[in-house]
Order: C-alpha cells, then sequence, then structure tokens
C-alpha cells in the first residue's frame, strides 16, 4: 500500500505541475480538461458515500468487509471540495452565461438568467458541497464509534440518516450535474442527464471497492474472512449498474432520435460524428457489451483476480464516458471531429493520482476487517 501510494503520489505531483504548464500555454483547455476530471473524482467519492448509505441499509455481507474502503474513499470529498478553485477561476472560460457576447445572442440564456448567473451558480455549489460534508461528517463519525465500541447504536443511527442521506446527495448531485455539465449547452436538455452520473458514480465505486477489496484480501486481516461468496456479491451490484448505465443511455437516445428535433439531436452530432463516433463505439463495446457477457459467468464473479481486472476495466471506462460526456460541449462545429489534448491526460492523472494517494492514507489507519461478533457472523454468513 505504500508503494502504491508513492506511485501515485508522485503521478499527482506530476500531472499537476504539467497542468500549471496548461494554464499558461492554453488556459482555455486547461480549464476544460480539469473540468471534467474534477467532476470524476469529486464524483468517485460522492459514489462512495451513496454505496456507504446503502450497505447500511441493507445490511448485506460485503457491506461489513468494504466499509472500510468505502469510508477511505468518502474522507477524500473535502479535498476535491479544495479542488475547484480552478473551476470558478474558468467559469468565464468556461460557461456561457458567463459570457456577455453569448448571452445578447441567445434568447434561451436570458430566460435562464434568474438560474444561470456566477452569483447563484456559487450559491449552489456551496450549497451542494454544505450537504455533502454535513452526511460524509456524520457518517463517518458513526463509523469510527462503531469501530471502537460495537455499540448498534450506531448502526441505527447510520441506517436512520442513509434513507434520507441518499435522496439528499442524489437531489444534489442531480442538480450539480445540470449546474456543471449541461449548463456547458445551455440550449439542449434532458430529463435523463443527472442520471448519468448518478448511476455512473456508484459504479465507479463498487468498482474502486472490487480492486481494493481483491489486493486487500491477499493478506490477514482480510484473508481471514473474504470468501468467493462476497465477491459474487459485488460481481452481481457491478452488473447491474452497468445495465443500469446501458438502459439510461439507450432511453435517451430513443426518446431524443425519435422527436426528431434539431435542437435535442445535435448533442449526439457533436459525440457520434467524425473521430467522436470510435469513442462511442468504444464506450457500448467496452462499457457495456465486454462486461455485460463476461459478467454473465458465475465463475467469472466469484474468482477476485478475473473480477478485479474487469472492475478495473469498467472504471478506466468510466473516465472515458466522462470526457465523452463533456469535452464536446466545448467544440459547437460537429463536423470538426475529436480535439484531444494532453492536458485531457494530464489532468486526470494529476487529480487521480492525489485522490489515490489520500485515500490510501486513510485505508491505513482504518481498521479493514469487522471487529465486532455481529460483524463477524453478518460478514460470514452463507446464503
Amino acid at each position: 500500500m505504500n508503494k502504491v501510494q508513492r506511485i501515485s503520489l508522485i503521478a499527482g505531483v506530476a500531472g499537476l505541475a504539467l497542468c500549471l504548464i496548461g494554464v499558461i500555454v492554453n488556459p482555455a483547455q486547461f480549464f476544460r480538461s480539469y473540468l471534467w476530471s474534477w467532476i470524476f473524482w469529486l464524483g468517485l467519492s460522492i459514489g462512495c458515500g451513496q454505496v456507504l448509505m446503502l450497505q447500511f441499509l441493507i445490511t448485506s455481507r460485503w457491506g461489513f468487509l468494504t466499509r472500510s474502503i468505502l469510508v477511505s474513499g468518502l474522507r477524500v470529498l473535502p479535498l476535491m471540495f479544495l479542488f475547484v478553485v480552478p473551476v470558478i477561476a474558468g467559469i468565464p472560460a468556461l460557461y456561457p452565461f458567463a459570457m456577455p457576447d453569448v448571452v445578447r445572442e441567445s434568447g434561451a440564456l436570458q430566460w435562464k438568467a434568474p438560474y444561470l448567473n456566477t452569483t447563484f451558480w456559487l450559491v449552489r455549489v456551496a450549497a451542494y458541497f454544505l450537504i455533502w460534508w454535513l452526511i460524509a461528517r456524520l457518517l463517518c463519525k458513526w463509523t469510527d464509534a462503531l469501530d471502537r465500541t460495537g455499540d448498534l447504536e450506531y448502526v441505527m443511527k447510520a441506517r436512520a440518516l442513509s434513507g434520507p442521506g441518499i435522496i439528499a446527495y442524489s437531489l444534489a448531485m442531480s442538480f450539480a450535474a445540470v449546474d456543471w455539465a449541461m449548463a456547458l449547452e445551455p440550449e439542449w436538455y434532458s430529463s435523463i442527464y443527472p442520471s448519468f452520473y448518478l448511476v455512473g458514480q456508484a459504479l465507479a465505486a463498487f468498482a474502486l471497492v472490487i480492486v481494493a477489496l481483491r489486493y486487500l484480501a491477499e493478506d490477514p486481516p482480510l484473508s481471514d474472512h473474504v470468501t468467493s461468496k462476497h465477491f459474487h456479491d459485488l460481481g452481481n451490484l457491478l452488473f447491474t449498474f452497468v445495465i443500469l448505465w446501458a438502459y439510461l443511455q439507450t432511453a435517451q437516445l430513443i426518446i431524443i432520435w425519435a422527436a426528431n428535433l434539431p435542437r435535442e439531436i445535435i448533442w449526439y452530432l457533436n459525440r457520434t460524428v467524425g473521430g467522436w463516433a470510435w469513442l462511442t463505439a468504444a464506450l457500448a463495446v467496452f462499457h457495456f457489451f465486454v462486461p455485460f457477457f463476461i459478467l454473465l459467468s458465475r465463475k467469472a464473479k466469484q474468482n477476485a483476480r478475473k473480477l478485479a481486472v474487469i472492475a478495473a476495466f469498467v472504471f478506466l471506462m468510466r473516465l472515458v464516458d466522462h470526457f465523452w460526456l463533456i469535452a464536446p460541449a466545448f467544440y459547437h462545429d460537429y463536423e470538426q471531429g475529436m480535439v484531444v489534448s494532453w492536458l485531457d491526460f494530464a489532468a486526470p492523472v494529476g487529480l487521480g493520482g492525489i485522490w489515490v494517494a489520500y485515500f490510501l492514507q486513510q485505508l491505513k489507519s482504518a481498521r479493514l476487517a469487522p471487529g465486532h461478533e455481529f460483524e463477524l457472523e453478518q460478514s460470514l454468513q452463507r446464503a
């Protein structure tokens, strides 16, 4: 874990150093690359919070063994809040509602001005952060107390918070997806669009949990508790969210294409012409079809090594999907084709390296295995 942490930290610092160079040589591209990268890594912490609350609600076998991983991911959330500063600095270069010339020429932006304006945008960002931080703070506090004392009172508190907490997290993320991503193309809208982020964040969190648990289970204390059944359960959840992601993507495509309205279809033209078409096809094949058919196999889900490889692959495709969702918004001429900058590699590596290094720092101080009798009984229970 120390070795991986050092490598992640070096990669993170190097990536952010390259981003600083990008600020000087191509500030517009820096803000674009940084935005989608920051949304992804912030969303991973949010996804850990969603899955943590889910496991408190359903009291699953896998939940007790993955709680420390999820809490460690959730603890990175305040750090990701700090990394919003470049996004705020780049508002005039990123969002049409902050460009007076664009607003004057757009009836839609003028009509949406009471909502889409810089001041109210910043107020909403603060509100989202406050909601996520308060819930995360309570969950982490009660989880620590549970690890120390084994008192079921803290389980009941976390469970009571998790129901409304999932709703609050989801509502805040839905509005954030509109503010941070959909607002890049204010002439277009979709009621399904925020769900891409909610489902994708949970999917990325499950992928992270599987990869982390696979390596942690090689040594004590988790090697004494983790079984193929736990990986089978996690594989089923990964399988479910892969299908749900594909369902939402297909539903939006069918609805928009059937409506045949130029204002709505242009969103897909920007993502399916030129090089974007290859990326769209790659997402269909490698984000859905390949994981889908592999995860149909019970043996694949019970094999920790194979499942971890699939989960890591899905995690990588989640990163690609964020790029596909956000990057085309900055190139309004769809005939221009796909544009990829070196900053589209430096920004996610920089933020991701810092995220992973801090995550591992939290994980090293966490209790990995169930520490109390009721937890041991639940974690080792057979179906």
